[in-house]
């Protein structure tokens, strides 16, 4: 005999983060909203016909998540109209933007890391931290688990904008956050179950950093 547990209503985030960014390639480009490569075809072909068809879609207010989102819908996604969720935008990396990366590690100040431009808890002068990025993009995340409970929702974002939903899911704490890779075009699957009177609010990761179909 089968028995059915009941973990809330499950919302199910579809990640993807946008397609490569090649002007001024191998420099840190942060907020600066350059467009993005959507030349791989069957990256966004793959995508299409993979997403679920009755999705909320978003993005940040950074062209390169728009840019990706239109291309997976001209390769056959029927996409709604989509949300611009300002709170989903990349990391501001202040007066580092613009450099490139050899010349940020030539910079003690900058603290390299080894997989992200600084630890979490750097500021850039004139940016924000990833541990501010993580305080913005939280809220986010659940406010949008309220508005859009049981649907699915594809988010259209960045690499530390998808480092922060991880982090939340498997409440991992930011240094630790800065190891999960997260590839152009890939999907990064996190399921949020709202929780009943018995079983508090979970998260699922189903998949991190899956690359295109």
């Amino acid at each position: 005999m089968s028995t059915s547990f009941d973990f809330g209503r499950m919302t199910r985030w579809w990640w993807i983060r946008h397609a490569p960014v090649t002007v001024n390639k191998g420099r840190c480009y942060g907020q600066t909203d350059h467009p993005c490569d959507t030349s791989a075809e069957s990256h966004f072909k793959g995508w299409a016909e993979f997403l679920p068809k009755d999705a909320i879609w978003v993005h940040s207010p950074l062209r390169r998540t728009k840019e990706t989102a239109l291309a997976i819908g001209a390769a056959g996604y029927t996409l709604p109209q989509m949300q611009i969720v300002p709170d989903f935008i990349e990391q501001h990396f202040g007066e580092w933007q613009g450099k490139t990366y050899e010349e940020l590690k030539a910079m003690p100040e900058s603290g390299y890391h080894r997989f992200w431009l600084g630890p979490a808890a750097a500021v850039p002068p004139g940016g924000e931290s990833f541990e501010h990025l993580m305080h913005r993009v939280i809220p986010a995340i659940e406010r949008l688990n309220v508005e859009h409970a049981g649907r699915d929702i594809v988010a259209v974002t960045h690499g530390g904008t998808i480092r922060a939903a991880v982090a939340h899911a498997l409440r991992l704490d930011p240094e630790a956050a800065l190891r999960v890779d997260v590839a152009n075009t890939s999907l990064t699957r996190l399921d949020h179950f709202a929780g009943t009177p018995r079983h508090p609010p979970a998260w699922r990761a189903v998949v991190i950093n899956q690359p295109p179909r």
